[in-house]
């Protein structure tokens, strides 16, 4: 459950959804405030400095796309959207925007709940400077020394394969869109050559998980990207 002092903002025109959401998390601890605009969103995300942010891409002064844009030039805050557009396309552009998160329309209190305790997990498990290590079952992975194990056995991993890895241990929790991918370990020559980055991720499933098949670990995110589970 998310401590008493977590706040977050909800940037959605339609009352009745916004109606929905106090009603979900009245009793999960948090404290929800409310924007029907986007000029009224940015502003209360800049005077109270929620954790997460909850934003509806349809909103009636400026396209949530935009709004993202914004916020990213001066906050890392979460951003989770929801919205009705569902299609892959939609939540590329939303991700590669800056989103952390996408939630389709209609979406149910639980799934709204579990997104929400990711996001603070994530603000929580992100190695810093000063904790450079990532722990997932047996994965173990030291970005200090670039060693990564399962139990006690090292795992040799290609100068690639260690750069995927480490972008994923760095967005822990979210979902890494396959362009931001490219764009970071191959460049823009490689931006729209997706096949590198499925040898990669097939490499690192074959050397990290028990069934590569179905992996734990290293969670596909069909269409848009991948995402490096924080919990099992």
């Amino acid at each position: 459950m998310p401590d008493l002092k977590t706040t977050v903002l909800i940037i959605e025109d339609e009352l009745p959804i916004r109606r929905f959401i106090k009603a979900a998390v009245s009793n999960q601890g948090i404290k929800l405030i409310e924007a029907p605009t986007a000029q009224e969103g940015l502003a209360l995300a800049a005077s109270h400095n929620p954790e997460i942010i909850l934003l509806d891409l349809g909103l009636p002064d400026m396209d949530g796309l935009e709004v993202i844009r914004r916020l990213r030039e001066w906050n890392k805050v979460s951003i989770i959207v929801l919205s009705a557009r569902g299609k892959e396309k939609d939540k590329v552009l939303a991700l590669d925007a800056g989103a952390d998160d996408y939630l389709t329309k209609p979406f149910g209190v639980g799934e709204l709940m579990a997104r929400i305790r990711v996001s603070l997990r994530h603000a929580r498990i992100v190695p810093s400077a000063d904790e450079p290590e990532f722990t997932i079952g047996d994965l173990r992975i030291d970005l200090a020394k670039r060693q990564v194990f399962m139990g006690k056995q090292e795992i040799h991993l290609t100068p690639i394969e260690y750069k995927v890895l480490a972008m994923l241990v760095h967005h822990a929790g979210k979902v890494v869109t396959q362009r931001q991918l490219l764009l970071e370990i191959w460049g823009e020559a490689r931006e729209e050559q997706t096949h590198y980055l499925r040898i990669y991720i097939h490499q690192l499933r074959q050397k990290l998980e028990d069934n590569p098949a179905r992996p734990r670990y290293l969670i596909t995110e069909a269409g848009v990207g991948y995402r490096l589970r924080t919990e099992e």
